[in-house]
């Protein structure tokens, strides 16, 4: 077994003894400890705060959880890591000077972090990423340099847990960069946000946990290593490694199978080293029961959580697992990270802050106390919140484990406060002059660090958490002197009620928001805060401060401002702006995608249809689906973001259905069943769909579902026609516009065959950023920037339709607007056969014939016609101002 700090520690084998380096326990190294896990406290206690203020506070979760992890947790791996390699490897101590400058710029890169995300500031969030990034490099040199030329133990693998978490933290600060400043896009932030939060819990917190445990397990135990500990070690930090790397390229890229192998090999190792841990237990009494309770209550939930993590990812989709993975970062949280971190520091504190062995035992009598009601109420609170329990459950599980958290870190306190007050310890004997006591050679460093992040992070909790102090809740207008104001604002069909509020100058508003609309939404101010997306029913507090000038506040999600979802704040006196300082159309789309399309050439006359299309390029099909022999039609639609080329040269964000605009065109006959699962891979917005063909309330079949979420969509097509389908979710004109239509055709009965069967949809194309102001003003407009046939302007003049002269064909045309119809003409042809909203117009056995196929936008049917001979026919919408922009293309007869 390994004895830290009580005595021998057999490192080398049963017969080889060596003791723990006596450097160790220098006062200087016990006030330097003790220095760095003020910062640890300060973090946690941050954390709770920040947990406290869910209500208010915005980001409040996710600043939660990153101080927690990335301020607590990742300082206290710095720290300890380091520590144990030292010990494990037999190596001399790094330079304290070049260690304690890495534990600051670690806290100055996480504060930076946390303050960057919280402020909106893109710049100062990639640069302190940039700055972890540097630490953590220069964190995996130190630990790969120990190794060389140094003796090593019978642990020396731990070691190499160490260097793999430090590269995950690399890897999900460089993943976390990308997701905090916009630059994942919405196509690919489910998987990249997925791989952040894998390798950071599973990779930089999880790893040296377990690798530590080897060691600590039984030394808190006081029993000797089994003989394997070195080599199950190795078995699983081989599983766990490369699990985690596969797992977490495959999320990245949305692999589904290549991340549950990944997993399972995760999973695997964390049951192997568990295993080993059992094992290990004996029945004498531990050195210290709670660490020991603490330790193996947290590997057990670990065990819990993967698993749950590993069957959901088999069982759901890449994007579906994220609703799950919400519920398990609690457990994972709380249950894992934070009982094995009170553990190891019930254990390890007593050792590196005390003196000698009465000290150390008086230090753990202190971080002992109530221990097991502490544990029960830690890991009762845990189960509640991972069941799938009422709400007030949940609340009493965040109690629980607030409390207990907040009592530990109450003693931890109370251990730090009296290892200062007994730190003067005399120099040793036989030093010089300049070994000089602790207080003499105490460096600011840390300290100063430990103060400004705590001012920080309680300077944005006390701004934007506090409570209403005495001020009442007002009509909208009224109150005639300044001071605090809280205002309900409700949300509700795409708007906010009330749309105005005027404040007398230098009035602290608070607006209690609540979303009684089906969608998400949210609310921002202005060049200030704003709340989390909020669901149906869920109300949060927007704490706005002193308002002392007029100012706006919308919802941020793309198009839901433009839409009218938008509130002036305007101060009474007339000493602020006119009103017209909002926000650019980019503001809107903070934490959406900003890509809006991207286009090689326009002109101020349109757009330059003569171009080639992108390298790579390929049309949309025209060939009408078969029908086939089911009866019953299962569809899974997606409805996700996509770049598509909508016209040659140019590349716009569309909004989809199954990653095309239009979506798949659906063929069937009457009577016919169709039932179509709609899943929402947006990562911002709400979707849902109307099927046009189907007859039947609306109520729940027409819902709009959440990101993640997803319905089934069942209908008898009772009727035949061209039907459309669009999205239902308000407002229609954006979603439509965007791209979020399609077809769906069910035949007459007795429909002849015929040579060749198309479908077209007619619509338009409006460029520039989804959702903004100047696109939904184009709509509004009925100004399109092209008028195209299944989604792409004049496609089908660069790959054209082919026939053979004397072959017969059918044109199915549905016309999905928004806004205009359409009246479908061939050159050069006559039709014979009309058919229009379920009824024909004209068939071959009568005398007349028809030359264009008129439809309003919504309305569908069908032309027939032959081609008598060989040549170039172009199909086009009569409508001469949408043929020229792109409601063009050609028929390729031949002999």
């Amino acid at each position: 077994m390994i004895t830290i700090g009580r005595g021998p520690a057999q490192m080398g084998g049963p017969s080889g003894t060596a003791k723990y380096p006596s450097r160790f326990r220098e006062s200087g190294l016990r006030v330097r400890h003790l220095r760095a896990h003020v910062l640890v406290v300060a973090w946690f206690a941050l954390a709770l705060l920040a947990a406290a203020a869910q209500q208010s506070l915005p980001v409040a979760r996710w600043l939660a959880v990153h101080l927690f992890l990335l301020g607590g947790a990742t300082t206290a791996i710095l720290i300890w890591s380091e520590h144990f390699a030292v010990a494990l490897l037999h190596a001399q101590i790094p330079d304290e000077r070049w260690s304690d400058a890495r534990l600051a710029g670690a806290n100055v890169a996480v504060t930076g972090i946390l303050v960057g995300v919280w402020a909106d500031l893109p710049v100062l969030t990639g640069i302190a990423g940039l700055l972890l990034v540097a630490v953590a490099t220069a964190h995996l040199v130190v630990l790969i340099r120990m190794g060389r030329g140094a003796l090593g133990g019978r642990l020396k693998p731990v070691v190499g847990y160490y260097r793999i978490a430090t590269a995950a933290l690399i890897a999900g600060a460089v993943l976390g960069g990308l997701l905090a400043t916009g630059h994942a896009g919405a196509d690919h932030y489910a998987g990249l946000r997925l791989a952040h939060i894998h390798v950071t819990l599973l990779g930089w917190i999880g790893l040296p946990i377990l690798g530590t445990l080897f060691m600590l397990w039984p030394t808190v135990l006081g029993v000797r290593m089994k003989e394997l500990t070195t080599r199950v070690s190795r078995w699983v930090l081989w599983l766990t490694g490369s699990g985690l790397s596969l797992a977490a390229v495959a999320l990245a890229l949305q692999w589904q199978w290549p991340a549950v192998a990944g997993l399972a090999a995760y999973a695997s190792g964390a049951a192997v080293a568990a295993g080993l841990l059992a094992r290990t237990v004996r029945g004498n009494r531990p050195v210290s029961v709670a660490a020991a309770w603490m330790l193996a209550a947290a590997t057990c939930w670990l065990l819990i959580s993967v698993t749950v993590d590993l069957v959901m990812l088999a069982a759901r989709s890449v994007t579906e697992v994220q609703t799950v993975l919400e519920d398990l970062v609690p457990v994972l949280l709380v249950g894992f990270v934070a009982q094995v971190l009170f553990g190891a520091l019930t254990y390890l504190l007593p050792v590196v802050l005390s003196r000698g062995h009465e000290d150390r035992a008086a230090v753990r009598a202190v971080l002992e106390r109530g221990w097991l009601p502490r544990l029960v109420a830690l890991n009762a609170g845990v189960a509640l919140l991972a069941l799938p329990l009422p709400g007030p459950c949940a609340f009493v599980g965040m109690g629980l484990v607030g409390v207990s958290a907040a009592a530990f870190l109450v003693l931890v306190a109370l251990v730090l406060a009296h290892s200062h007050r007994t730190g003067q310890d005399p120099a040793p004997a036989g030093a010089g002059p300049e070994r000089t006591t602790p207080t003499a050679t105490r460096r600011p460093a840390l300290l100063g660090t430990a103060a400004g992040v705590v001012i920080t992070v309680l300077a944005v909790l006390v701004a934007n958490g506090g409570q209403d102090t005495g001020g009442s809740t007002d009509t909208v207008g009224g109150g005639s002197t300044a001071g605090t104001r809280t205002v309900n604002v409700t949300i509700m069909g795409m708007s906010l009620s009330p749309k105005r509020i005027e404040v007398t100058k230098g009035t602290s508003l608070r607006l209690k928001v609540t979303n009684k609309d089906a969608q998400r939404h949210d609310l921002k101010a202005e060049n200030g805060p704003a709340t989390p997306l909020l669901s149906h029913g869920q109300t949060r507090t927007l704490d706005i401060g002193k308002v002392t000038a007029d100012l706006k506040a919308w919802c941020t999600l793309p198009g839901h401002r433009a839409a009218g979802m938008e509130m002036d704040i305007v101060v009474k006196d007339g000493t602020g702006t006119d009103g017209s300082t909002g926000s650019s159309d980019s503001s809107m789309d903070m934490g959406m995608d900003h890509s809006g399309h991207s286009m090689d050439s326009t002109s101020s006359g349109g757009l330059d249809l003569s171009k080639d299309f992108s390298k790579g390029w390929t049309p949309r099909s025209a060939e009408l689906p078969a029908a086939g022999t089911a009866t019953v039609h299962k569809i899974e639609l997606h409805a996700a973001h996509r770049t598509i080329e909508v016209a040659p040269g140019v590349k716009q964000r569309m909004w989809t259905f199954g990653g095309t605009a239009p979506g798949p065109t659906l063929h069937g006959r009457i009577g016919d069943i169709f039932e179509i699962t709609l899943v929402n891979d947006d990562t911002g917005m709400g979707h849902g769909i109307d099927f046009h063909a189907g007859a039947l309330s609306p109520d729940k079949p027409m819902r709009t579902i959440n990101p993640g979420e997803r319905l089934v969509y069942r209908f008898r097509a009772e009727r035949a026609g061209a039907w459309l389908y669009h999205c239902s979710t308000m407002p229609m004109l954006q979603h439509m516009g965007n791209g979020m239509y399609g077809a769906v055709i069910i035949d007459p009965p007795g429909l002849p065959k015929v040579d060749h069967e198309y479908a077209l949809v007619s619509s338009e194309i409006y460029l520039g950023t989804p959702g903004s102001t100047a696109q939904l003003d184009k709509m509004r407009n009925n100004t399109p920037d092209a008028w195209v046939f299944n989604g792409i302007a004049a496609q089908y003049d660069k790959a054209m339709l082919k026939m053979k002269a004397g072959e017969r064909a059918r044109f199915w045309v549905v016309a999905a607007g928004p806004s205009d119809g359409i009246a479908f003409h061939i050159v050069g042809t006559i039709f014979d056969t009309v058919y229009k909203e379920g009824a024909y117009l004209l068939t071959p056995k009568q005398p007349g014939g028809s030359q264009a196929l008129d439809l309003s936008a919504a309305q569908g049917g069908f032309v027939e016609t032959t081609f008598a001979e060989a040549g170039h026919y172009a199909f086009v919408d009569h409508d001469m101002r949408h043929a020229e922009a792109g409601a063009h293309g050609m028929i390729e007869v031949t002999r």
